[in-house]
C-alpha cells in the first residue's frame, strides 16, 4: 500500500515540476483495495481496471518503472507511450478511462475462461458511477444469465468527479446486483485485512461454483479526482485522514517496521524516477 501511495504522490510531484503532460486519476485512499482483492488472484486471472487504475495495475504487476514511463509518453512505457495514465493494456490487464467500459469486455474473458474449463477468473475494478452506464447492467445480466466467472469489485467513493452520490444516486449499490442474482457483500471499512478476507473467500467460491460475484467496498478518495479539481468539503476529507488504509493498517506495526518500510520504498522510487527519466 505504501508503494502506491507514495508512487502516485511522487507522479503528482512530477505534473507540478512539468515532466509530464495531460492529467491523472490518483487512488490516494483506496490503496487497501487493490492490494487486497488482487492479493488473490493468479499471473493467469485478468484484471480490468478504469481511469483509477495505477493501484490495480501495480498490486497485479509491481512494473512501476513501465506505468512512469508510460505516463511520460516514452516507448519504454507498457504501450510505447501511447496509452498514458488511463489506457493500459498488459498481459492479463487492461484499462479504460470510459465509465463502465471494460465491464463487457471482463465478462468476455471470463466467459472465455469458463469455455476452456479454466479455474482461472476474471475480476473488474469500477467506481459508483460507472453504475449509470447500461452497458453494466447488460453485463451483470448476461455474467448471471450464463454464470461466468466474474468478480465486480465496486470502489464506492461516494463521489463522482465533483457530485455528491446523493446527488445522482437513486436505491442501493448492491439492490443493483441482487436484481440479477449475483451475490453480493459490502464492506464499510479501510482495513486491508478485513477486505483481505472477504476478497479470498468471494474468490475462492468463484473458483469452486462459478458464477459472477460482487464486492462493494465503500471507500474514500483522498486526493483530488484528477490533479487539483476538488471542492468536496474540506473538514469531509481532513476525517478520512484518519481512518485511511496506511493509518489503520500502520498501527499494527512497529515503528522500525515502518521506518524500515519507508526506506525501502523510498529508494525503489527514487530509482525508478531515475531510470524513467533517462529512458527514450
Amino acid at each position: 500500500m505504501q508503494f502506491i501511495r507514495r508512487f502516485e504522490q511522487k507522479l503528482l510531484g512530477l505534473f507540478e515540476e512539468g515532466v509530464l503532460n495531460g492529467t491523472t486519476h490518483a487512488c490516494i485512499g483506496q490503496e487497501a483495495n487493490s492490494v487486497a482483492v488482487i492479493e488473490h488472484l493468479s499471473f493467469e486471472d485478468h484484471v480490468f481496471s478504469n481511469h483509477r487504475c495505477h493501484g490495480h495495475y501495480l498490486a497485479k504487476t509491481g512494473d512501476a518503472l513501465g506505468l512512469l514511463a508510460e505516463i511520460m509518453g516514452k516507448n519504454a512505457g507498457i504501450c510505447a507511450g501511447i496509452g498514458g495514465s488511463q489506457h493500459i493494456c498488459a498481459p492479463n490487464f487492461k484499462s479504460n478511462g470510459i465509465l463502465g467500459g471494460t465491464v463487457p469486455t471482463a465478462a468476455g474473458i471470463a466467459m472465455a475462461k469458463k469455455l476452456s474449463s479454466s479455474k482461472n477468473i476474471s475480476t473488474v475494478f469500477l467506481g459508483d458511477g460507472a453504475l449509470g452506464e447500461g452497458v453494466v447492467y447488460e453485463t451483470m445480466n448476461i455474467s448471471s444469465l450464463w454464470e461466468l466467472p466474474l468478480l465486480f469489485v465496486v470502489e464506492d467513493n461516494a463521489w463522482s468527479q465533483s457530485t455528491p452520490k446523493t446527488l445522482n444516486f437513486a436505491g442501493e449499490v448492491n439492490a443493483r446486483f441482487q436484481a440479477f442474482d449475483i451475490p453480493t457483500i459490502e464492506l464499510d471499512t479501510t482495513d486491508v485485512l478485513e477486505i483481505d478476507k472477504a476478497a479470498s473467500s468471494e474468490i475462492a467460491l468463484i473458483r469452486k461454483q462459478g458464477g459472477p460475484r460482487a464486492i462493494i467496498i465503500n471507500t474514500y478518495r483522498l486526493c483530488h479526482h484528477s490533479k487539483n479539481d476538488d471542492n468536496r468539503p474540506k473538514e469531509e476529507v481532513e476525517a478520512r485522514w484518519e481512518i485511511e488504509p496506511l493509518a489503520v493498517h500502520g498501527k499494527r506495526l512497529e515503528e522500525e517496521t515502518k521506518a524500515t518500510i519507508d526506506r525501502e520504498v523510498e529508494s525503489a522510487l527514487d530509482a525508478v524516477i531515475k531510470t524513467a527519466r533517462r529512458l527514450s
